[in-house]
């Protein structure tokens, strides 16, 4: 769609700013292409060359999205001008992804005052770099756990996006959009932003303030109050886990009464529903880090490694250990 008119912004007289993006292997591509959308989109309802932008990469030739999509790079890792913004663009298995070569490239050109930001799982690349300690960040939420356990001077949140200082990071998927419309916003005025998103029918911008996941009412498709606080104190205590007449009298419950109340919406015991969390986390953990198998279990409230080989075993069908080296083979293909 081509606009016939062009919206007034904040700065008629405002030099372009450049956009780096860098595309690691696995990229997620609606994040890329959020973010890639609102500037072109700011130029065109604004009638100028506000923004520009670059494609680079370790390699400088092509690189495949998380869809299989190959897409052909305007450069290699280089240097940068100081008044670039550098937007490192993560997606699946980020880790491998996360190259020694392309940490000592960030961390130089973080060296240089550079902004630099990371959408989707990209917040594993600048923390690996350590360029987020001491910071405020955020990351996709399947990527939440193994990212904790690895970065502690990390301030992770489950914002949407953060900015902290020139370091920002988004949760993935649209969350992007958020972020541009916010940059749009911080240097040619809300009319801009607000015209960038009715082009783009994104009626609910939303803020570094509002959380990444949908409620738990929302996500389970139940709306009890006193079944959503036990859901949450469950999934903010997955190392020591809590027993059943603890959370039930908690919320003014007996033990019965809660297992009357998840057996009539979720179709299972407390215990079942806690279990399963727990090994969700476990599962990522195993799949995302190199924390050993007996760490992982502690960290998922497991007393021994027998007894949690057991427990995935039954739920997954197969062996912590086999499913480790299963995801290996996958990503070694």
């Amino acid at each position: 769609m081509q606009t016939q008119f062009s919206v007034d912004i904040a700065d008629p007289d405002a030099k372009t700013r450049r956009f780096v993006f860098v595309l690691l292997d696995q990229f997620t591509l609606l994040s890329f292409a959020a973010a890639l959308d609102c500037l072109r989109l700011a130029n065109q309802m604004s009638g100028q060359e506000l923004y520009s932008w670059r494609l680079i990469g370790e390699g400088g030739e092509s690189v495949s999205c998380s869809t299989g999509t190959s897409f052909a790079l305007d450069g290699d890792l280089e240097d940068l001008h100081r008044d670039d913004c550098v937007i490192i663009c993560g997606g699946r298995d980020v880790q491998a992804a996360t190259t020694k070569r392309v940490v000592s490239w960030v961390r130089r050109e973080a060296r240089r005052g550079l902004v630099i930001g990371g959408l989707c799982t990209a917040a594993y690349t600048l923390a690996k770099a350590g360029l987020l300690d001491g910071k405020r960040a955020t990351i996709h939420w399947e990527n939440h756990d193994s990212f904790t356990e690895e970065f502690l001077e990390v301030e992770l949140t489950k914002s949407v996006f953060v900015k902290d200082g020139n370091r920002w990071t988004t949760a993935g998927g649209t969350s992007s959009i958020d972020l541009f419309l916010q940059i749009i916003a911080d240097d040619q005025g809300e009319a801009l932003a607000n015209s960038v998103a009715d082009q783009q029918i994104y009626s609910a911008i939303r803020t570094d303030q509002d959380t990444q996941r949908l409620s738990i009412p929302t996500r389970i498709g139940v709306r009890h109050p006193k079944l959503s606080r036990v859901i949450q104190a469950m999934e903010q205590n997955i190392e020591e886990p809590i027993s059943p007449s603890i959370l039930a009298k908690d919320v003014g419950m007996s033990t019965r009464q809660l297992e009357r109340l998840f057996r009539r919406y979720l179709n299972r015991s407390p215990k079942r529903y806690y279990m399963e969390l727990r090994l969700q986390k476990a599962r990522n953990l195993l799949m995302q880090t190199d924390m050993s198998v007996i760490n992982v279990a502690l960290a998922c409230g497991f007393a021994s490694p027998s007894h949690f080989s057991k427990c995935y075993r039954s739920h997954y069908d197969t062996t912590p250990y086999r499913e480790r080296g299963a995801h290996a083979a996958r990503l070694s293909v």
